[in-house]
């Protein structure tokens, strides 16, 4: 099994949504997070003065696969949330060791 996190725009959620729901993802958790990377932030005006804003909003993405989806899942989330531009953001997948559906009791990929 694989845990993937996806900070991504915001903007690019839906998109990015519609995708993973039409290779029949079963779910995802979505947070509203800020950071930086590379960028360093942006620098607004704000009533003639500039004010450099340090962290940027994003969107974080986690979904839990089996091992033979992960990478259908990177693929998907890579092309979606692609702008080109600089912040589009990271893709991370992480082997999970164990997954148990609280409801059923269900652990490993029948708990996915």
């Amino acid at each position: 099994m694989k845990y993937i996190i996806a900070i991504i725009k915001p903007h690019c959620l839906a998109g990015v949504q519609e995708a993973l729901q039409e290779a029949n993802v079963a779910g995802m958790t979505v947070s509203e997070v800020q950071g930086f990377g590379r960028q360093k932030g942006q620098s607004e005006i704000y009533r003639g003065a500039e004010y450099t804003v340090n962290f940027v909003p994003k969107i974080k993405i986690e979904i839990a696969v089996d091992d033979e989806a992960a990478s259908n899942v990177v693929e998907i989330i890579s092309e979606t949330a692609k702008t080109g531009a600089i912040g589009d953001g990271k893709i991370f997948v992480l082997d999970m060791g164990e997954a148990v559906r609280i409801r059923t009791g269900e652990s490993g990929n029948e708990a996915l």
